[in-house]
């Protein structure tokens, strides 16, 4: 972890929140899936709907 990179930090601050162990080793791999997860949200958080969109009452057959 690097002093003074807030993603690292958030990342460690959150599995003691959590109380999770977490290798240090562990961290490049986290942070990688963190990083990933976070493109994904922009993506779907980006995504254009109408005004009138509702959320689906049912989900599935």
């Amino acid at each position: 972890m690097t002093e003074h990179d807030p993603l690292d930090a958030w990342i460690v601050a959150s599995a003691e929140l959590m109380k999770l162990p977490l290798d240090p080793a562990w961290l490049p791999a986290v942070r990688q899936n963190v990083e990933v997860t976070f493109r994904l949200a922009a993506q779907f958080d980006e995504f254009p709907l109408p005004d009138d969109a509702e959320p689906a009452p049912v989900f599935g057959t």
